[in-house]
């Protein structure tokens, strides 16, 4: 694996590995056992088109547990795409750093990226996918129901956004059952869903991505085992506020909505939340929310998932 870009170009195999990667580093970190260095020596360039929390201090810690160190370079820094193509920043990293880790607007960007330094590269979030959120939110899921996640549902309440488009690749991956619940015009593009069945066509005996979209939040919660919503307005659709908070009235995740699925489901959010929009304050300190812990894991997803990539290009000890 030398890139990770999206969830669907990885095995189901490679995913698992990851993850099982995530749990053991998150063990040891626990015994106050010290991570192998797998990154002894090596430069990380983390650059951010978009701001960050979550990212920026997980990326950054987690390659300093792995012995690395990163570079972190802002928007205003590199200007990807208007002070230099991100052809042309691909090139000079090439020659400098061993490793990228982007959070961009345009997904094309990561591509060309990728293509240009010779490195590899990390999603950290573009506009079309999310999947080191989706790694966490797996961890996440497993921590609850344990590593075997076939059959259970995620009851996905609110916008068809990248965190959306990862979340249902990896629980294809999985074989965890996704229901959909989006305004009218909100919903995965027309094929979407489709291209992503032949991009995950199951093993023997397993029917592969299982998924069912509806305009009602109620009806996909009912027999769920993860409840999961996120912002109604992105980042970059701040000009698009007051008719998105029109068309998502009735789509917030609340303790009346929350009990339709029963006291086992669990609440997951990737952050940044707008309390009493999307989700209530109730829900989110509630029992049933794993909410932080949830952000907690994009830790040691990470160090699984750059643990993984170091082993696999040579790049660490």
């Amino acid at each position: 694996m030398r890139n990770f870009i999206a969830i669907s170009d990885v095995p189901a195999g490679e995913i698992r590995r990851i993850l099982q990667k995530g749990f053991d580093l998150r063990e040891q970190r626990r015994r106050g056992q010290r991570a192998a260095a797998a990154l002894a020596d090596r430069t990380f360039a983390l650059i951010f088109e978009k701001p960050s929390l979550r990212t920026r201090v997980s990326f950054e810690q987690a390659i300093y547990e792995l012995g690395g160190q990163c570079i972190p370079l802002s928007d205003a820094e590199v200007g990807l795409g208007k002070r230099e193509t991100p052809w042309d920043v691909g090139r000079v990293l090439g020659g400098m750093v061993h490793g990228i880790v982007a959070r961009v607007f345009e997904h094309r960007k990561l591509i060309d990226l990728s293509e240009s330094s010779g490195l590899p590269v990390v999603n950290a979030l573009s506009d079309y996918s999310h999947p080191c959120q989706a790694l966490a939110d797996a961890m996440t899921m497993m921590d609850e129901f344990g590593q075997d996640l076939k059959g259970r549902k995620v009851a996905y309440i609110g916008d068809s956004n990248n965190v959306a488009r990862s979340l249902t690749a990896i629980c294809g991956k999985l074989g965890v059952k996704v229901a959909m619940a989006s305004p009218k015009g909100y919903e995965f593009p027309a094929g979407f869903v489709e291209s992503l069945r032949q991009r995950i066509p199951g093993e023997p005996g397993d029917p592969g991505l299982v998924y069912e979209a509806t305009d009602d939040p109620r009806e996909a919660v009912r027999g769920a085992d993860v409840i999961y919503t996120d912002t109604w307005v992105s980042m970059g659709q701040e000009e698009e506020q007051a008719r998105r908070m029109k068309a998502f009235s009735g789509f917030q995740v609340n303790a009346q909505l929350v009990q339709l699925a029963g006291p086992h489901a669990i609440v997951m959010h990737c952050l940044p939340a707008h309390r009493g929009q999307e989700i209530t304050a109730e829900v989110m300190d509630g029992p049933q929310s794993r909410v932080f812990p949830q952000a907690h894991n994009r830790l040691h997803a990470q160090k699984g998932l750059l643990a993984v990539i170091a082993q696999e290009m040579g790049i660490g000890g």
